[in-house]
């Protein structure tokens, strides 16, 4: 699990990738705001988080598991990464900014992707 990177993950660029077929202009890892944000549309004052299923616990998602083993650990872990995710959302808001969370899962079927991506205010 060390070997899992946290920027230009293939979820991600299947966002970016979408996002500039659609003539879009963006930056990447914001780090002007809270979470640091995957992509950063400034234009439209939105934050896109592309959030694993497996490392944010999207609900009812088949890949969000549990490991079988050292479970006190992982389910800390997992409570302190939702905490964490839904302080962010809450401080990007504040700012006035957008918040758009797009699941790994989401990011792979293209409708799916399309649908969040029509939610970006023009």
């Amino acid at each position: 699990m060390a070997r899992i990177g946290s920027r230009d993950t293939e979820p991600e660029r299947i966002v970016r990738r979408a996002l500039h077929k659609r003539g879009y202009r963006f930056r990447l890892h914001g780090r002007d705001l809270p979470g640091t944000p995957d992509i950063v549309l400034p234009k439209y004052r939105t934050a896109i988080y592309v959030h694993g299923c497996f490392w944010h616990r999207h609900a009812g998602c088949q890949y969000a598991t549990n490991p079988g083993t050292n479970r006190k650990f992982w389910e800390d872990k997992f409570a302190a990464n939702v905490l964490r995710d839904r302080r962010t959302l809450r401080a990007i808001r504040c700012l006035g900014w957008t918040p758009l969370v797009i699941w790994e899962c989401e990011a792979a079927d293209e409708s799916k992707l399309n649908r969040k991506l029509a939610k970006i205010r023009q």
